[in-house]
């Protein structure tokens, strides 16, 4: 009988916390017909896919890592303004550099875009290979009704 009430309670526990995921799309986006969203956002946390230092036609901006790290963080913080959210809602963020010697020069610009109190975790790593000839991806994830 024990055995039956830890069943039932742990299938209500796990019934209770159904997850909608709710995919976010630009028109812009889904006209380009990419194999990802743009985001999705699971029980208040917004997961930004991973973006790359592209003008709003799609070319890769020049002028190297701080330029496409500007760029980068610029493509974050229009997307989830897009969303009712913000910088200041970002708590992680994962960089993906082609080269990891251009760290600290990321690292410089990356700053100006976040509050002093308001860093958000990070991880870096070099990646060879990023989309479109880029040298840095960055994917983030943020509250989506940040206090």
């Amino acid at each position: 009988m024990k055995n039956i009430f830890m069943l039932i309670f742990f299938l209500a526990s796990f019934m209770s916390f159904s997850q909608e995921i709710i995919r976010i799309n630009s028109e812009e986006h889904l006209a380009k017909n990419r194999p990802f969203s743009q985001a999705t956002v699971v029980n208040d946390i917004i997961y930004l896919s991973g973006q790359i230092g592209t003008l709003p036609d799609g070319q890769l901006v020049s002028g190297g890592i701080e330029a496409e790290t500007k760029q980068v963080l610029t493509n974050i913080q229009n997307l989830l303004e897009s969303m009712g959210s913000s910088m200041d809602a970002v708590f992680k963020c994962t960089c993906m550099l082609e080269n990891i010697q251009d760290w600290s020069k990321m690292s410089a610009v990356y700053t100006t875009f976040f509050k002093k109190d308001k860093l958000p975790a990070r991880s870096a790593f070099a990646g060879s290979g990023l989309a479109a000839g880029a040298k840095l991806e960055i994917e983030c994830m943020a509250a989506v009704n940040p206090n």
